[in-house]
């Protein structure tokens, strides 16, 4: 059952790096896989004293729309763990440090297409700093129960895969 590379052609394109591979599967045919190779990310639930969620109502040019999401971002290479990510990204995009956070785990949002794992964090006792956005993040702050995420993410209002992961997670690790 083993798979060999006989081939690997690597292109970047921005932050995204594009493979194809020529591999030669156990049964001894060849065939393509062409896959993006990008760095790892996390996701943040940030849980206010209220019990409610912050969510990012954020524009997302790749679908020129605005999406519901929870705060998200790249692990850089300079960054010492997932968790210090997390903390960075949820201060950036919603202008909140947290006392508390709870590790969800990991998962890879698209494992056929990707090599990206995303980290999965709840953080509680939130207290308030400033909004450090990046030039092309145009984010609105919400503030949700419980409830209303449960409403847009069973009319399919809520589509963002990795904080999907995070609800799930934290719900499954929570009752």
């Amino acid at each position: 059952m083993e798979w060999n590379i006989r081939s690997s052609n690597t292109e970047k394109v921005d932050r995204f790096e594009v493979k194809v591979d020529q591999v030669v599967l156990p049964n001894g045919e060849e065939k393509t896989f062409s896959y993006l190779d990008f760095a790892k990310g996390v996701c943040v639930l940030p849980i206010t004293e209220e019990a409610e969620v912050i969510c990012l109502k954020q524009y997302r040019h790749t679908l020129r729309s605005w999406q519901w999401e929870l705060p998200a971002g790249m692990i850089e290479e300079s960054d010492q763990s997932p968790l210090e990510t997390a903390k960075r990204e949820l201060e950036e995009e919603t202008g909140y440090i947290a006392e508390h956070w709870l590790e969800l785990g990991s998962f890879y949002p698209s494992p056929g297409s990707t090599t990206e794992e995303i980290f999965l964090f709840a953080a509680a006792g939130l207290v308030p700093t400033e909004q450090k956005l990046e030039n092309s993040e145009q984010i609105e702050l919400h503030k949700l129960t419980m409830e209303e995420l449960k409403t847009l993410i069973k009319v399919g209002d809520f589509k963002h895969g990795a904080g999907l992961a995070a609800v799930l997670r934290y719900k499954f690790m929570t009752e």
